[in-house]
């Protein structure tokens, strides 16, 4: 699909991103969204993301875009759509019922949908064949995961197409095989966050300290494997199996101690107060984005072959 033609839909912090990534790729891509001003926040977006896409070692045009006011004319001769417009399912069902007729017959559409669930989206099709979950992490043009989820009603071989696209274009893509809500990725990190509020709320570490723990920790190992291959090879040569043998006393005493805290008033002013203000810090999350994926050979040649499962 080098070359092709891709519709954005929904110009946002998201849309905009995956429009920054889409022309870095090569592509030409025609951004749908109703904001009459939404074209001038687009292009400032794609401008910002331009220094970290081609240091990635994209060679696209970020001028091969444009802008329609119209949904139907935006998806007209598109092969992939990605629809990234506000998570409220009545919109997204309007959205899917204008393009639906609209749409070449082999075009592939994807959700960015992280809070609702496929069974929910495809309400709004009459016929949800070529239609999937295709859900990144922000910023969307520099994370590489995008979880793609299909199910009984989708086509044959549709999954697929939607893999291949994301991977033509640099991602990482796993498949979720079962609807649950927030997908794989998002329960992961909910899951995490919920034990890092719990410390601070009951006095254990400063919000600085718990990011702390997990960036200069934890979070260097599983930047390069999973947790389930790591602690594989944290007990030698018995593995996985001599580990669970070692430390599931451990765990399960860790586990039945896990917090399970609310974001009430208190707790959100308690977090807030302890965050470290700083202009930069979008500039420098995306600057250590871009060296790590750089050391990893990730970018514009990138492949799922490129990070270990």
């Amino acid at each position: 699909m080098s070359g092709s033609r891709v519709t954005s839909l929904g110009g946002g912090v998201i849309g905009a991103s995956w429009t920054a990534l889409f022309l870095a790729a090569g592509h030409s891509v025609t951004v749908y969204d109703p904001d009459p001003g939404i074209e001038p926040k687009v292009r400032t977006a794609v401008e910002t993301a331009w220094p970290a896409l081609t240091a990635l070692g994209f060679t696209g045009d970020p001028d091969r875009v444009a802008f329609s006011d119209d949904p139907r004319d935006a998806v007209e001769g598109a092969e992939f759509v990605q629809e990234s417009v506000p998570e409220r399912v009545a919109l997204k069902h309007e959205l899917y019922a204008l393009i639906e007729p609209a749409l070449d017959a082999d075009a592939v559409v994807a959700s960015s949908a992280s809070g609702l669930t496929l069974g929910e989206l495809q309400g709004g099709w009459a016929a949800p064949d070529r239609f999937v979950l295709g859900h990144p992490f922000n910023p969307p043009h520099l994370i590489p995961l995008v979880e793609v989820m299909g199910n009984e009603r989708t086509g044959p071989g549709v999954v697929g197409r939607a893999r291949a696209f994301y991977e033509s274009v640099g991602k990482v893509t796993i498949e979720v095989r079962r609807e649950v809500p927030g997908h794989v990725a998002n329960r992961l990190q909910a899951a995490l966050w919920r034990e890092a509020v719990h410390l601070v709320n009951s006095g254990v570490a400063s919000v600085e300290d718990v990011d702390l723990a997990v960036s200069a920790g934890p979070g260097l190992r599983w930047a390069a494997f999973g947790p389930t291959t790591l602690f594989h090879l944290g007990a030698g040569e018995g593995g996985l199996a001599e580990f669970c043998v070692r430390y599931a006393d451990s765990f399960h005493r860790w586990w039945d101690d896990l917090g399970d805290p609310r974001l009430d008033e208190a707790t959100v002013r308690r977090l807030v107060d302890g965050l470290t203000p700083a202009d930069d810090l979008a500039a420098r999350r995306d600057a250590l984005i871009v060296a790590y994926l750089a050391a990893r050979g990730l970018g514009s040649g990138g492949s799922a072959g490129s990070f270990p499962a």
